[in-house]
């Protein structure tokens, strides 16, 4: 018995410009937070942030580096389309 295509596309469609560019920032921003929880992490360690200073601050660089990050991936892959 043959496989069934699964998935959001069909075989004869492929995804839009804006799909890929959707796709290229959400990949960045995942990668940007991961980056910016271990750089974030080891310098507000090294500051010695402790407790509550040291949540909001590495949460505000894993924000800011997923947001960045993202950004240029979804440009990037807005270039290539």
């Amino acid at each position: 018995m043959p496989a069934v295509p699964g998935g959001v596309y069909s075989q004869n469609q492929q995804p839009s410009c804006f799909d890929r560019m959707k796709m290229g920032f959400t990949i960045g921003f995942c990668v940007g937070m991961a980056s910016g929880a271990l750089f974030g992490g080891f310098s507000a360690l090294r500051y010695g942030l402790r407790g509550r200073e040291l949540i909001n601050n590495v949460g505000k660089v894993m924000v800011q580096g997923g947001g960045t990050f993202g950004t240029f991936m979804a440009i990037g892959t807005g270039i290539r389309c």
